[in-house]
């Protein structure tokens, strides 16, 4: 009867630390799904930003070939398409920068999601483990019900003898 109730206390508290262990792991894959969409927002801002700086570039090297095909001798001409081609090289260096960043981000991201998908896999498993230990818990509370039934048959016969 002891070992029965020692047995029961156990495989509460096992029961208990599965618990504890399926919320731990489910708080941890709310926060990994947080900083993805965190990172999702970022690799939004920044593709819209490389676009922005894109279109940019596209005006001013628009506006370069006008300036170099209406007024090639002028000094003025030259000072202003000097001013453009810094400016178009400006722009292409954050050009290249915002693409370096959405590739490090997409990285990033590529790896939150491994993470995301190893926890994901860890909170079935330790869910599929509860369930077990429950089945087990309710299998055992059973065959004690039937035991416990058994044993007051058994104390019944023996008072009428």
């Amino acid at each position: 009867m002891d070992k029965i109730k020692e047995k029961m206390n156990s495989l509460r508290v096992e029961a208990d630390n599965a618990v504890q262990r399926a919320e731990t792991a489910e708080s941890k894959s709310k926060q990994l799904e947080q900083e993805l969409y965190s990172k999702d927002q970022d690799i939004t801002s920044l593709s819209h930003r490389v676009t922005i700086l894109e279109a940019e570039l596209e005006k001013a090297e628009a506006k370069i070939s006008v300036l170099k095909s209406s007024s090639e001798d002028s000094e003025l001409s030259k000072t202003t398409s000097e001013n453009l081609a810094r400016k178009v090289a400006l722009l292409e260096e954050e050009l290249d920068a915002a693409e370096k960043n959405v590739k490090e981000t997409m990285e990033k991201l590529r790896q939150v999601d491994v993470k995301a998908e190893h926890f994901e896999r860890q909170v079935q498993r330790i869910e599929q483990e509860r369930d077990d230990w429950e089945k087990k818990y309710e299998d055992m509370q059973a065959k004690y019900k039937a035991s416990q039934a058994e044993l007051d048959d058994l104390v019944k016969s023996m008072e009428t003898i």
